[in-house]
């Protein structure tokens, strides 16, 4: 595998009993690239991303993190999941609801996670801890308790929870697609400001303007199956297949840019 890539996914299937969800869905990230995948809802981009890092693992096929076989034996049986515990560090999750522990503080949720995944000692972690909420733009808010938040809050320190565990791959479920209109903006910001330091991405968006700035390259997902890939702007600009043309048709009628 080439020096460059850092993820291979390859032939990756998935079923839910009779139910297709996913058929072989192949692409490769290289190591500093952001992939948006984008496609109407129910067209398999949460769960392609959710078997990345084996939340659901898939039914069939290969993924890659630097040429190590994720969440697998080398006879192809399933780890456990202490087992893929390590493997699970290296790539960085952040969902469309923000999963913060409750009776923890906002510092708190920031340090736990990289003393669990990590064993970084107390002291380490508090001040990468600071240092993450400073680069989320919250530094003001680390004694707070998650409910005192705005929902762009919450989610900007799920952001941070997941850079704590210093992975080298992030994944973005829809990570705006549980807010206010008005709190979208912050969040996409600090995803774009990571963008630019050139950390590798996967996203799942219905934010089709902000794919077209922050990915390099465009996944075109429709019954569980890419339709089409390309440079970002290219493929949303100049669109080859009459599907994503309706697509794309479809979310200028229903707001330019939202699903």
């Amino acid at each position: 595998m080439a020096a460059d890539i850092l993820l291979e996914v390859k032939d990756l299937g998935k079923s839910f009993g009779p139910l297709r969800v996913l058929n072989g869905i192949s692409f490769n990230l290289r190591r500093g690239e952001r992939v948006a995948l984008i496609g109407p809802s129910g067209s398999g981009k949460s769960t392609c991303l959710r078997a990345i890092n084996f939340l659901e693992p898939p039914s069939e096929g290969e993924i890659r993190l630097e040429g190590t076989l994720i969440g697998r034996r080398r006879n192809g049986r399933l780890m456990s999941e202490r087992e893929m515990a390590p493997q699970r560090a290296d790539i960085g999750m952040v969902f469309q609801h923000f999963h913060l522990w409750p009776h923890l503080s906002v510092h708190a949720n920031v340090a736990l996670q990289p003393t669990k995944v990590r064993g970084l000692k107390r002291g380490q972690a508090d001040k990468l801890a600071a240092e993450l909420l400073a680069k989320v733009h919250l530094s003001q808010k680390a004694d707070d308790m998650p409910h005192r938040l705005s929902g762009g809050q919450q989610q900007r320190v799920a952001i941070a929870r997941a850079l704590a565990q210093q992975p080298k791959l992030l994944l973005f479920d829809e990570p705006t697609s549980a807010l206010d209109p008005e709190l979208v903006g912050e969040v996409l910001t600090v995803i774009k400001e990571l963008a630019q330091e050139g950390r590798a991405m996967v996203l799942v968006t219905h934010e089709i303007a902000f794919a077209r700035e922050v990915a390099d390259r465009i996944i075109f997902m429709d019954g569980g199956r890419i339709i089409e890939e390309g440079p970002a702007r290219a493929v949303l600009d100049d669109p080859q297949t009459a599907r994503l043309k309706q697509f794309l048709a479809s979310l200028q009628l229903g707001g330019g840019g939202h699903e």
